[in-house]
């Protein structure tokens, strides 16, 4: 009797020396035996323990879940994650224990506090997400195109558009960029950004007309790993994701389908979406600006758009006027894309006057982007560092011959050319109100506005 007292003696000392979480249960899930550590894991006292059921523990709230039964069930070892009452979160480990006649007979569980490690898990995964949205970033800074960061102008109504844009860059109000497709609706929200207090900021650009349909929504919210056929294990960042802290701009949006447009006004509206997929909610912080060469408000009465988007993102509307009705600017553009792209490609070209001519008439349908390149073209094509006449594409000299009156190509080259200065310079002045700001706008002296208006008889 006594050696058997010495031997439980023994067993207990052994079991409460050991500095982990050991807890003995029976078939039933009666706690039979616990350490003194389980206290400090459990915030409960060992004596309140003993001869409880972990059913009953698990229902109360003390831990879940529970491993006893999971044993039983396949009779061998099991882990589990395990969360406390109090907040920790727990591994366990459950060994099933037999008797001498191999049967199941107690379950032996022991555990690990490793809520620190959880919680540096969760840091781990928000940290590789912030990775994820910078490298996604970067590449796409890698991969855009020519980007004047500048705008170029000294049109008076673009002008007018770019005092708006200043204005309202100081605050996180919608902007809705109205215009022709060419325009430069993307750099005017560039623009915006850059003069905003998000300028150092990701800038994230999202053609709503460019992406499929059925990828629309993997796209633009991303999606978690496996959560449709061919969507990588890892799963992806969306687009929005991308736009912390900056500025997402939203570009065609009048090609955006019905079926999308509810879900983006919803996230407008609450800065926050679920990644397809996905049961966690995410925020982002943004600025909006939206662009669009469509009519909106004949879209809405044809129900192709929803009257509430359309509200929502025609805050504050900034009309920008077509390259034909800018005529100021066509010479300035011409000689910036001409100096800008003699530089990229390390030609150096220059255009003849009958070359300047045929584009300063030119209707530009595509606006700047045409004209933009369109000069990268015939840089490139040139054979000389001349760019004559016969280097530009037949379409634009075809055209050009449509607006020249038909005797007008048997004048002398200096007489078509101060016919050219004399349609810029009435044009200047119907713009302008004094000598001085047309001086200012063509580059030119004001004593040599008022000698060429005398010139040319313009009162």
């Amino acid at each position: 009797m006594e050696e058997k007292q010495k031997n439980f003696d023994e067993n207990e000392v052994m079991l409460h020396s050991l500095k982990d979480d050991i807890l003995v249960t029976n078939l039933d899930g009666t706690i039979l035996k616990v350490t003194d550590t389980t206290s400090s894991i459990y915030d409960i006292e060992p004596d309140d323990l003993l001869g409880r059921s972990v059913y009953d523990l698990e229902r109360e709230g003390v831990f879940t879940p529970i491993i006893t039964p999971l044993v039983l069930k396949t009779k061998e070892k099991q882990t589990i994650v395990q969360s406390t009452h109090n907040g920790k979160k727990l591994l366990v480990t459950g060994v099933p224990v037999c008797n001498q006649d191999g049967e199941l007979w107690r379950v032996v569980s022991y555990s690990h506090d490793i809520t620190e490690l959880m919680k540096m898990k969760s840091y781990f995964f928000e940290m590789q997400d912030e990775m994820d949205r910078v490298k996604n970033e970067l590449k796409r800074l890698r991969n855009q195109n020519f980007n004047n960061d500048g705008i170029i102008t000294k049109d008076r109504e673009m002008e007018r558009c770019l005092m708006v844009a200043s204005q309202v860059a100081e605050v996180d109000v919608n902007v809705l960029l109205l215009g022709e497709s060419g325009v430069g609706k993307t750099q005017l929200a560039k623009y915006i950004h850059n003069q905003s207090p998000r300028k150092n900021k990701p800038f994230i650009e999202v053609n709503c007309g460019a992406i499929p349909h059925s990828l629309f929504e993997a796209e633009f919210f991303g999606y978690e790993g496996g959560s449709f056929s061919g969507a990588s294990s890892n799963g992806k960042m969306g687009l929005v994701e991308l736009a912390e802290g900056g500025t997402l701009f939203l570009d065609e949006i009048g090609e955006l389908p019905l079926e999308h447009q509810v879900k983006v006004l919803k996230f407008i509206q609450e800065k926050s979406f679920y990644r397809v997929g996905g049961t966690k909610v995410r925020k982002v912080d943004f600025r909006l600006i939206s662009a669009t060469n469509q009519p909106l408000e004949a879209l809405v009465d044809e129900k192709k758009f929803r009257k509430d988007l359309y509200y929502r993102l025609n805050v504050i509307p900034i009309t920008i006027p077509p390259l034909r009705e800018r005529s100021v600017d066509i010479m300035l553009l011409i000689k910036h894309f001409l100096d800008l792209f003699s530089r990229k490609h390390n030609r150096e070209r220059e255009l003849d006057e009958a070359v300047m001519q045929q584009l300063l008439n030119n209707e530009w349908k595509g606006n700047v982007r045409e004209l933009m390149n369109l000069i990268e073209r015939i840089v490139v094509t040139s054979p000389s560092p001349i760019i004559s006449i016969h280097d530009l594409p037949e379409s634009y000299v075809k055209e050009r011959n449509e607006h020249v009156p038909a005797n007008q190509g048997h004048q002398p080259l200096k007489k078509t050319l101060k016919q050219v200065e004399k349609r810029v310079l009435i044009e200047a002045k119907q713009n302008y109100k004094t000598t001085t700001e047309v001086a200012k706008h063509l580059g030119i002296s004001q004593p040599s506005v008022v000698r060429k208006f005398k010139e040319y008889g313009i009162k």
